[in-house]
Order: C-alpha cells, then sequence, then structure tokens
C-alpha cells in the first residue's frame, strides 16, 4: 500500500507541473529513491560455471600411427591417403579353372548369380597400391556396375554380352575393360583359355592416367560412410533383438547349386570362414592363390532381389535400385531378419531390423551374397526363405 501511495504522488506531481498556466516547465526528477527503497532486492545467486570432464580417450580411438584415420568401408585403420582415394571394384570367375589372386585382400565381396546357375565375384579393394597380380579377371554383367557405382570406384572387367552397353557407354562411368587395355596379360596358370587374365597396381594406374579418370572422390561422396558401424570397443553382438538366431553355419548351397558355398562361425577369430565345393570338385576352404589364405568375413549380408531371365542363353537381369526387399544379416555368430533399400545409382545399399533402424555392421570385412526372390538358404541346418 505505501508502495503505492508513493507512486500516486509523484504521478500527481508531474501533472502539475506539465498543465501549470503562465509557468515556466521545470524539470523535477521523480523520487524514485523512494520507490526503489520499498521494493526489496532479488537475492543474487552467483553462477558457478560447470566444467565438463573431457572425455577419455579410449584405445579404440587412437591410431596405431600418426595420420591413420577410420575407413570408410571397414571401419579399420587405414591412411588418410588409402582412405581419400577411390577403390577398385574387379570382376572375378568363381569356376574350377579359375585361379584367383587377391580375394583375400578385398574388403567387400558380392557374389551372384549369372547365367548357368554359376556365380561370378565383385571384389572391391580399398587399399589397391600394392599388387602386383589381381584375378583373373573376367567380363561384366550389368548389374555389377550398379553395386560398383555406390562405392565411387574404377570398375575393371574384361568385356561383356551387349546387354552392359548402355550403362558401360555411361559418361560417369570410369570402367577399364581388359579387352581395350594392353596393361592385362594372360598367364599359364589356367586350364583354359578365358580364366587367366590378369591386371596389377601399375597396370591400372597407367589405364586411369590414359583415360583420364580421378583418383579423387567425386564431390560430396567422400563425407560419407557407406556403412554404419558400431564402436570397436563395443561390438554389435545382435543380443539386443530377442528373435536373433543362432548362426554357427550359413550355407548358400540351395541358390548357389555350381558353387555351393558356405561360411563357417569360428569363434577364435569372430569371423565367419568360407568354404565351397564347386561341382565336380572336392569341398575346402575357399583360399587365396596368391597366398593361402581362407577367405573371412566379420560380417555377411544376404540380399532378396527380384530378377528376370532375358534370354535363352539364361543371361539375368536385376533390380539393383529398389526399396523394402528383404534379406539378413549376420555377424558374431547370430543372425536377423532386414530389409534393404538402394534409391539411386550412387546411393548406398541401406540396411534396417525390422524396427526400421539402421543397422551397425561391425568393423571387418563384410561379404554380400545376392539371392534371387524365391531362393532359399540355410542356417545351422534350418531352411530359410524370402519373407
Amino acid at each position: 500500500m505505501k508502495r503505492l501511495q508513493v507512486l500516486f504522488l509523484v504521478a500527481f506531481s508531474s501533472t502539475l507541473l506539465l498543465f501549470g498556466c503562465g509557468k515556466e516547465k521545470e524539470v523535477v526528477e521523480p523520487a524514485v529513491e523512494q520507490v526503489l527503497d520499498d521494493i526489496d532486492e532479488p537475492e543474487v545467486v552467483e553462477e558457478t560455471e560447470e566444467t565438463e570432464e573431457p572425455e577419455e580417450e579410449t584405445d579404440e580411438d587412437v591410431p596405431p600411427e600418426e595420420g591413420m584415420v577410420r575407413s570408410r568401408i571397414t571401419n579399420e585403420w587405414v591412411t588418410e591417403e588409402v582412405n581419400n582415394t577411390r577403390p577398385i571394384t574387379v570382376m572375378i570367375p568363381n569356376t574350377k579353372t579359375a585361379a584367383q589372386y587377391g580375394l583375400s585382400n578385398a574388403d567387400v565381396l558380392y557374389e551372384c548369380n549369372v547365367e548357368g546357375s554359376i556365380t561370378r565375384l565383385m571384389a572391391l579393394f580399398q587399399d589397391w597400391s600394392n599388387y602386383d597380380r589381381i584375378g583373373n579377371v573376367r567380363s561384366c554383367r550389368d548389374y555389377y556396375v550398379y553395386w560398383s557405382f555406390e562405392w565411387d570406384s574404377f570398375y575393371i572387367h574384361f568385356g561383356g554380352p551387349f546387354y552392359i552397353d548402355e550403362v558401360i557407354n555411361r559418361s560417369d562411368t570410369d570402367d577399364i575393360d581388359g579387352l581395350s587395355s594392353s596393361n592385362f596379360w594372360r598367364a599359364n596358370d589356367a586350364n583354359n583359355a578365358t580364366d587367366n587374365a590378369y591386371v596389377d597396381t601399375e597396370g591400372i594406374l597407367a589405364d586411369i592416367d590414359k583415360l583420364g579418370y580421378d583418383l579423387n572422390y567425386r564431390d560430396g561422396y567422400a563425407e560419407e560412410n557407406h556403412y554404419r558401424f558400431a564402436p570397436s570397443g563395443e561390438p554389435n553382438t545382435l543380443e539386443q533383438y530377442s528373435d536373433a538366431i543362432t548362426a554357427n553355419k550359413v550355407d548358400m548351397s540351395p541358390t548357389y547349386p555350381v558353387t555351393n558355398c558356405y561360411f563357417v562361425y569360428n569363434e577364435e577369430t569372430g569371423m565367419y570362414d568360407r568354404f565351397q565345393h564347386l561341382s565336380g570338385s572336392s569341398d575346402g576352404p575357399h583360399v587365396d592363390q596368391a597366398n593361402g589364405k581362407q577367405l573371412s568375413f566379420k560380417n555377411i549380408l544376404i540380399q532378396n532381389t527380384y530378377y528376370e531371365v532375358r534370354d535363352q542363353k539364361g543371361y539375368l537381369a536385376f533390380q539393383c535400385i529398389d526399396t523394402t526387399r528383404d534379406g539378413w544379416f549376420f555377424t558374431n555368430g547370430k543372425g536377423i531378419h532386414v530389409n534393404w533399400e538402394k534409391t539411386s545409382d550412387y546411393g548406398a545399399t541401406r540396411y534396417y531390423d525390422d524396427a526400421g533402424n539402421e543397422i551397425e555392421l561391425n568393423t571387418g570385412k563384410t561379404m554380400v551374397c545376392i539371392v534371387e526372390d524365391g531362393d532359399s538358404f540355410l542356417v545351422d541346418d534350418q531352411k530359410i526363405g524370402s519373407n
């Protein structure tokens, strides 16, 4: 009440000054001090700055050598130069007569049927800086080029049927064809005249220079990781999924009836070791003839894919760009159902769990098996078909 009286007096005095007749206006300062004296001063609370404790650096954050970075393809440590150089993808046959060199070093390996239920492999190499023999190199199928696009890689092949002409002749297709290159050679270590063509790093670099290709990624690509990876120190065990299945053996024989490949989980290494028993040959480990190493993978991705038979010779077409197709993901001895999508030529194939979350792969190499819609495979002798 006292405060209101003081304010009223101040206002009334001001009115008299403004409307007094015949008098010179006089500026009178209002009695602000009296008003302020009656207002309780707010309590001043001193703010203390909270200093955040710096996050402890874990071993997985520390590169083994200065200047190394996490690979966008495997999440392993690589040099910046390797990470910033476009990879290569190489077409490699998978037959009894095929002499395969360099496969154990592939960071991602694709397998898909071609005509006659024979499979062909496409090997992706991120660090291809020091190879004296890669191959043997075989012919192109156009659907592999679209899988190559999403890595912005140099696509290496040895010719191919006329079905490839449209995609190979595109201005943005950076391919190296053994038919038109003088840097491929044929060796005498194969049983026929087709599975014996090879190339090396020096030859690839020479062709890249001759064809005017750029070793650097196209604008915008290098900022994106292709796969999403779990932290190395916290691997994805798939135990968070109540419907995860045990997967000690993933057998692709029903969908690849000539290759008859399968993967066995090795608890000691945490990897899936690859085996195959090609028709007419013995069952055994799938090994790289360059070093005798068995092929092994940390992640296995299986993609059910729409396909068509093109002609009487059995040439196939696969729909590489698609959405909400189903598949499976295997790692660390377990597996879950996933859905995959690829929305553009250069867009990465993304894999989502049944809740719609993008899955996390584990650090290391990845095997991608393309399965014809309607085909099945076996997991620990249990038949798994497309949903």
